[in-house]
């Protein structure tokens, strides 16, 4: 592979971010960095496009931010019972969290994330080019890095992101100047990144890999002769790495880094055996006499589901809601495959159904603490989530206090 560092464009082209061409078979790839907070860079791509040097445009995103852009209405289609179905509703909240993120710095800064993205997919568009979305699916990215750090460290991960977003501190100069070399993913992990190998591959490294992998695909299949790819500056010198390495299988690269990771088998199993000891519990707490069986019964009830709807309630839940947390907690603690928040959730859906105004203002709601209570479709995540912990929690303590008794 043949490569050569463009710094001699016309004059009429913004030289804020660099760019570098590479020779692949014959074809050639531009690859542009790019500041995602940055005008400029905007500028830069509109200003390339406009040479009608290119025959097809590639951009750091995926199928899913490629498609908050090309329709930014597709949030307001959001099915909330087949996400809570589908067990998404976490991934939903940590969406949710990031464009809040997003959201503040164009507050604040009047600043426009992604900005030259959004002119690379519209001037393609109007050129009538091809757009290739090389990066990784954002929620293969997100459990990817999840499943890579050990589960000491996760709730660190957790708590950071959360802080980050709803804190009242305003954004400061140096993470926006994060930004200039990554996006929202990176600024929003930043801080554990630059600290934790274990985040740093499958955040960076691992979709430096997968957009080589993606461009070298695209390339392979013959079809266009000169690609521009717009990338975040932080990505262009690994991407331009693994772009040399040849020997490398584009195709068996993408569904090695898509795959997601193997769930251990041996927690499946806790929640079952806890149910098993319950139940062993009452078996042996009625064996004695009758009354501490139901001593042990009432404990269970008014712990798990006094802790699940206490979770409701700090959610801000419909008083129905709250009630049903309560009534809906201690059973389906009991049945593994039933959680406590899918009742509850679906409850509220159904008393307090999100309207489209809601889905219309999650972005901005959510960028204060507040908001995530006052905006009916965060709100119903939050007594998901918060009921679903709280009965979890509840399990647990319910469970040492019949040990405590049968033991007494």
């Amino acid at each position: 592979m043949n490569q050569t560092v463009e710094n001699d464009q016309s004059d009429s082209v913004a030289q804020d971010g660099p760019v570098v061409t590479l020779e692949l078979d014959g074809r050639k790839i531009t690859l542009l960095g790019t500041a995602h907070v940055s005008k400029a860079s905007a500028e830069q791509v509109e200003q390339m496009l406009a040479t009608g040097d290119y025959d097809a445009v590639a951009v750091e995103l995926c199928p899913s931010r490629h498609q908050a852009i090309a329709n930014p209405d597709s949030l307001a289609k959001m099915d909330l019972f087949q996400v809570i179905k589908e067990g998404k509703a976490t991934m939903v909240a940590a969406s949710l969290a990031l464009g809040a993120y997003q959201q503040r710095l164009a507050d604040q800064f009047g600043i426009e994330p992604g900005a030259e993205m959004r002119m690379a997919v519209n001037k393609a568009g109007e050129s009538h080019l091809p757009v290739l979305l090389i990066d990784r699916e954002i929620g293969v990215t997100l459990k990817r890095v999840y499943g890579n750090i050990p589960w000491w460290k996760r709730m660190n991960l957790i708590s950071g992101l959360i802080g980050s977003v709803v804190t009242k501190e305003k954004v400061t100069e140096e993470e926006v100047e994060r930004l200039k070399e990554g996006d929202m993913l990176e600024s929003s992990f930043s801080q554990f990144a630059e600290q934790s190998r274990e985040m740093f591959i499958p955040l960076i490294d691992e979709r430096d890999r997968y957009m080589a992998a993606r461009i070298r695909q695209e390339m392979e299949a013959g079809e266009h002769k000169h690609l521009l790819a717009v990338l975040g500056a932080g990505h262009l010198k690994g991407i331009e790495n693994y772009l040399g390495q040849l020997e490398r299988n584009p195709t068996a690269e993408i569904e090695q880094l898509e795959r997601l990771p193997t769930p251990s088998k041996w927690p499946k199993f806790i929640p079952w055996l806890i149910v098993a000891l319950v139940l062993t519990g009452f078996a042996i707490g009625f064996s004695r006499n009758s009354e501490l069986g139901w001593q042990l019964v009432m404990d269970w009830v008014l712990i798990n589901g006094g802790l699940s709807a206490l979770g409701a309630l700090i959610a801000g839940a419909h008083p129905l809601t709250v009630l049903t947390a309560f009534v809906a907690a201690p059973l389906t603690s009991l049945n593994p495959t039933i959680g406590a928040g899918m009742v509850t959730a679906a409850v509220e859906t159904w008393i307090r159904k999100p309207t489209v105004a809601d889905f219309s203002a999650i972005r901005r709601d959510t960028t204060h603490l507040k908001g995530w209570w006052k905006n009916r479709v965060t709100r119903i995540l939050l007594v998901f989530l918060l009921s679903t912990l709280g009965s979890a929690i509840g399990t647990y303590v319910a469970g040492f206090r019949i040990l405590e008794r049968l033991s007494g």
